[in-house]
């Protein structure tokens, strides 16, 4: 880049060769964020949680839960700085290195039995340590890929570090249904630490990956022009904190949705209805491998008519898909739960998903950029995500009326359809005077624009 706005198009080799290490390192700490949110739902209410009712000992999972989300926001502020004042990779190097770290902690833990009370304050500490390297990761992985993509592609590649989630959450399922194998007493004994375990050999392929990669070419050039902000949190508060609570608006409902049916959903299945944990993880691994053709899918569509057509159609989509999966759990039968996980979560929910990266990123400059899209995001994870298992418990306790728990994800995704909308006309103001062209909808910026 020689001045704002413009920049050198890397070849296509190297844009490929970054999308793929910014996948596979986001893949690797989803797997171990997915392993742990299976883990709550399937045994740890019985190794940390004992003395507690079902109830009770359900709610105190989630708690954990929440905190992992809880952190991600500060782990956003603390990598965001870093991420837009030294560089986009040697930051996603640290996350890498202490997400694997957490999680390989977390499958040594002794359990209740073993050091009473301390197992779950200690338990909550490496969730929070997880929570806050989480915090980092996603934001430096979609830039890498984003600022890399030749123009008129962003969508594309920005969704390619977005399968990175369908693809650690199949891996970690998968590992999870092995041990589920077991029996019980095995699984509760040791089977659950495998896929905890597991996670050292996936750190050590993923940092093999992202060493060999270069910095990103648009932040590379901020630096070279002097462009760097000292304090990129400061100058996110001060002047783009109308972005930031847009990005946490548009994916409010979609945090909600995921967390819903990755965990209570499965934990609802199994502990209510009486359904296998094994249709419930089979359902689920099968529609994370129909999400990474349909995220890309997403992103490359956005990138042809548009963010603002994919957000409507695809929130719109997610709201349908959660009454649907809602429905199918509860008709108990196992073919048409896993019919509607792969309907509902494999292709509904990922209409819009696939395009949100993109649409994010463009939202700031590239100065303050890893900051705002971070914070923004983890923002809407602890509102969405990090609270969701917790108030579906309460709504289904209170009411006893399972519906009442799709009614109100489906009201915070037309939420997020709105600040979405929204978001696209300021990604398009941002654009133009950048003098660049994410996507179609900057032709219709004069009609978007508030």
């Amino acid at each position: 880049m020689t001045s704002r706005g413009t920049r050198t198009t890397p070849s296509t080799p190297t844009v490929r060769r970054v999308a793929a290490a910014s996948l596979a390192g986001n893949a690797i700490e989803y797997y171990d964020f997915s392993i742990y949110g299976l883990a709550a739902a399937l045994v740890f209410p019985q190794l940390f949680f004992p003395q507690s009712d079902p109830f009770v000992g359900t709610l105190a999972t989630f708690a954990t839960l929440a905190v992992g989300y809880l952190s991600r926001p500060l782990g956003a502020v603390i990598f965001g700085h870093f991420g837009d004042r030294i560089g986009r990779k040697p930051m996603l190097v640290v996350t890498l290195v202490l997400m694997g770290a957490v999680t390989m902690l977390i499958g040594v833990l002794p359990t209740y039995d073993q050091i009473g009370v301390w197992a779950a304050v200690i338990l909550v500490l490496l969730r929070l340590l997880q929570g806050i390297a989480f915090g980092g990761e996603w934001g430096g992985a979609i830039l890498m890929a984003f600022e890399y993509a030749p123009p008129g592609q962003r969508g594309f590649f920005a969704a390619v570090p977005q399968v990175g989630p369908a693809t650690g959450s199949i891996l970690g399922n998968a590992a999870f249904l092995l041990v589920t194998l077991l029996p019980q007493d095995q699984l509760l004994a040791w089977g659950w630490r495998i896929p905890f375990l597991l996670s050292a050999v996936l750190v050590v392929v993923g940092l093999v990956i992202r060493l060999k990669i270069a910095e990103s070419p648009e932040f590379s050039a901020v630096k070279k022009e002097g462009r760097a902000v000292k304090v990129p949190a400061l100058t996110v508060l001060r002047e783009h904190m109308r972005g930031v609570l847009l990005v946490a608006g548009g994916f409010l409902g979609f945090g909600a949705f995921s967390i819903t049916v990755m965990a209570y959903l499965v934990n609802y299945g199994p502990n209510t209805l009486g359904i296998s944990p094994t249709t419930m993880l089979t359902a689920t691994l099968l529609s994370f491998c129909i999400q990474i053709p349909m995220i890309l899918l997403s992103g490359h569509l956005s990138d042809r008519i548009g963010r603002k057509a994919i957000s409507i159609v695809g929130s719109l989509a997610a709201v349908a898909a959660i009454f649907g999966m809602f429905w199918g759990v509860g008709t108990a039968n196992s073919a048409v739960i896993i019919a509607s996980y792969a309907v509902g979560f494999g292709m509904l929910y990922t209409v819009a998903y696939g395009a949100q990266p993109a649409l994010f990123a463009e939202s700031f400059v590239p100065e303050i950029r890893f900051t705002g899209m971070s914070l923004g995001y983890q923002l809407a994870n602890v509102l969405g995500s990090g609270f969701t298992p917790m108030i579906a418990a309460g709504l289904m306790q209170a009411t006893g009326n399972p519906y009442t728990i799709p009614t109100f994800v489906g009201a915070l995704l037309l939420v997020s359809m709105v600040c979405l909308v929204r978001l696209t006309a300021l990604a398009c103001a941002n654009n133009m005077a950048a003098g660049t062209v994410p996507s179609p909808d900057l032709a219709r910026a004069e009609v978007l624009a508030p």
